[in-house]
């Protein structure tokens, strides 16, 4: 199935229309009293859609309660670390909103990865619906995309884009050294929706490239996400679409 491509003027219209959509699929959650499964993306991209959810009308209207809130990845630092995607995602989001704290699954990165790597995904099964193949799913899972082609913390040339059967792993961040937990591509593939969210125009031949299946494309980490069971959305900015629109134009 082809991706889906929605194309904004700026990264405040992606917020707005991404909390729209948020707002409609939690109150389906509610109508049927159904937990809804998020996980967000670390990252300054995700900030404007966070400050969007905290202020009215989603902060009062939002049936926050059926939400359970996960992370795709994160640094191993302390959640007071500037560098900490929880941290990041506490104060702009988490501070304003009335989440009951048993719905917030935080991805320790102050502790051992490898030993963390595992009781997260400890608690993924035990949280979240499973497949009839034994693979639990989100209902919506968020991504960004770094300026080498990374999502989640999936590098080029990590051996985590080779794992199969974990749900989470240990990558290491190629310039710095630094040690990450991450979601690993099967775990991605399983949820329902998964949108990439990209801004600027720095990320825009990495966009054209991946969504075009180009050669450089295919071997980058974000083009190895396809669904088994949903969708695949790219949320770009007019920037970010450049030179995917120019292309399309010309096609």
């Amino acid at each position: 199935m082809k991706p889906v491509i929605k194309i904004f003027h700026t990264d405040i219209e992606m917020a707005e229309k991404l909390a729209d959509e948020l707002q409609v699929a939690m109150d389906q959650a509610k109508l049927k009293h159904h937990n809804f499964y998020l996980a967000v993306s670390g990252g300054i991209t995700p900030i404007t859609f966070y400050k969007q959810l905290a202020q009215t009308p989603y902060q009062s209207k939002i049936a926050w309660r059926y939400l359970h809130l996960f992370w795709g990845d994160e640094r191993c630092v302390p959640a007071d670390n500037p560098q900490s995607n929880y941290g990041l995602t506490r104060y702009n989001l988490l501070e304003h909103l009335d989440i009951p704290e048993r719905n917030i699954h935080r991805l320790c990165g102050e502790v051992d990865p490898v030993a963390e790597a595992c009781r997260y995904a400890e608690e993924i099964k035990n949280t979240l619906p499973i497949t009839n193949r034994g693979w639990p799913w989100f209902d919506w899972i968020l991504l960004g995309l770094g300026n080498d082609g990374h999502t989640a913390s999936l590098f080029p040339g990590s051996p985590a884009l080779k794992e199969k059967h974990d749900l989470c792993a240990v990558s290491i961040q190629p310039d710095s050294g630094q040690k990450r937990i991450t979601f690993t591509l099967p775990l991605i593939n399983h949820a329902r929706r998964i949108t990439f969210l990209v801004t600027g125009e720095s990320k825009a031949g990495l966009v054209a490239d991946i969504i075009n299946q180009t050669k450089t494309g295919q071997l980058l980490p974000a083009a190895k996400v396809r669904s088994e069971r949903g969708i695949v959305e790219w949320y770009l900015d007019s920037m970010a679409a450049t030179i995917w629109t120019t292309r399309h134009l010309k096609e």
